[in-house]
């Protein structure tokens, strides 16, 4: 009884394989390049080179580090995938403490080092083993239109040295296509393999990421919990206490001057009547500076509506929201496209705005444009910064793009579901 055994499903083709080592030859000298200037320059950074250089160095080898995977996710048919930590909004310091406590950063380099030595040496032993058996084939071709002696081989016990006799290297040549058609694609995920090893995150760094991030972003939930509460405190004491405590004083006066003095007391009575007016129009501010109750009748995009009435330029609004986001989550991104908007204001010179608002794959996004002067920085001031903390605690993220001369576009997405659903998308021009 005969069994037989089949290659493994999924692997690639033997000429396919070797198009994926030709690949790891083409990227095994910027590996090996980048290994070494990350090598060379990592203990320069106590000095101004070292610092400067390795804000291109790093993204380099994140970016062919990122080629890799995609390479070994194809090869094995599963993704390989890691998790960077976030540096958004750090400066060139900032960012440099961040690689250096982030193992996928070292793991980029050691993977670096392991295409410039041993993915190299077994990219080339795929390739060789078909260029070698296209030399062989084509050797009596070769023999023949070149001058005599140029091709003859001494093989020991005879000499190569007739047309005839140059077909003997067809043999060679049909071994090493068999080698070749076999070893390939074993060679080539052997390959994918330790790229896999090396550059994948394992489930266990995965999650201490995660803890990690959670950790960092619970801290900037409660600062900024704190602050907010800070914040209504002050604004309760210089405002509508102080007011309040004005109406107390005047109709203390007024049952005084009630009986001896009317129209004093009239004035005072007045007067008390306009404080606390005056009041109740600092408390409703400062309700919709917690939750504005257009943002609970209307949803996000009628108060983004409402907020881009009040902008001085027009603010053209697109909403293509099927429902509503959770209350949190629509608060959050609410109040994070109102500080976009009064950096707009604020410093932008622009002429127009807009806000797209979309929701796909789960994540809701806030795209804010402007067509003003760009050059936004989100480490240069709070505002930016406070708008990431507030996505942050939702697993939200903020990019920010903005050339000089603009325009300036900051991106807002969080994941989250919606719920109500509308059948129609709103679109206007404030």
């Amino acid at each position: 009884m005969s069994t037989f055994q089949s290659e493994p499903t999924g692997w690639p083709t033997p000429l396919a394989a070797t198009g994926y080592a030709f690949g790891h030859l083409f990227l095994a000298v910027p590996a090996l390049v980048l290994w070494v200037l990350e090598l060379v320059f990592s203990p320069l950074v106590i000095v101004t080179v070292g610092l400067f250089a390795l804000q291109l160095i790093v993204p380099g080898v994140q970016a062919l580090a990122d080629a890799l995977r995609r390479m070994a996710g194809s090869i094995l048919e599963e993704p390989v995938v890691t998790t960077y930590r976030d540096t958004s909004g750090k400066g060139m310091v900032g960012r440099l403490l961040t690689w250096a406590r982030d193992s996928s950063r070292w793991r980029d380099f050691a993977g670096m080092f392991l295409a410039a030595t041993v993915g190299l040496v077994v990219a080339v032993l795929a390739v060789s083993l078909l260029a070698g058996a296209l030399f062989y084939a084509i050797y009596p071709f070769l023999w023949w239109v070149t001058p005599r002696g140029v091709f003859d081989q001494p093989f020991g016990f005879f000499r190569l040295d007739t047309f005839g006799e140059s077909f003997a290297m067809l043999v060679p040549a049909a071994v090493l296509l068999v080698l070749w058609s076999r070893l390939a694609a074993p060679l080539v995920r052997l390959r994918a393999r330790l790229d896999r090893a090396v550059l994948g995150g394992s489930r266990t760094e995965e999650l201490e990421q995660r803890v990690q991030v959670l950790t960092e972003t619970r801290a900037e939930s409660i600062d900024h919990s704190a602050a907010e509460l800070r914040r209504i405190e002050r604004d309760l004491h210089d405002g509508p206490q102080a007011r309040l405590v004005a109406l107390g004083m005047n109709l203390g006066l007024v049952e005084e001057l009630l009986e001896r003095d009317p129209e004093a007391a009239q004035r005072l009575i007045a007067e008390a009547r306009g404080t606390t007016g005056s009041a109740l129009v600092e408390l409703r501010s400062m309700v919709r500076g917690i939750h504005p109750p257009v943002l609970a009748d209307r949803g996000l995009a009628g108060a983004l509506e409402a907020l881009a009435l009040d902008m001085a330029i027009p603010v053209r609004l697109v909403s293509t929201l099927p429902g509503r986001p959770p209350a949190p989550v629509e608060s959050a991104a609410y109040f994070a496209v109102a500080e976009c908007l009064a950096n707009i204001g604020k410093h932008a010179a622009a002429d127009h705005a807009w806000i797209d608002l979309t929701h796909e794959d789960g994540v809701l996004t806030a795209v804010v444009g402007d067509d003003g002067v760009g050059g936004a920085d989100p480490s240069a001031g709070t505002g930016l910064l406070g708008v990431m903390r507030r996505l942050s605690a939702f697993d939200g993220r903020m990019t920010v793009s903005s050339p000089d001369r603009g325009p300036t576009l900051v991106t807002l997405e969080v994941p989250c579901d919606l719920s109500s659903p509308r059948t129609t998308p709103s679109s206007g021009t404030a």
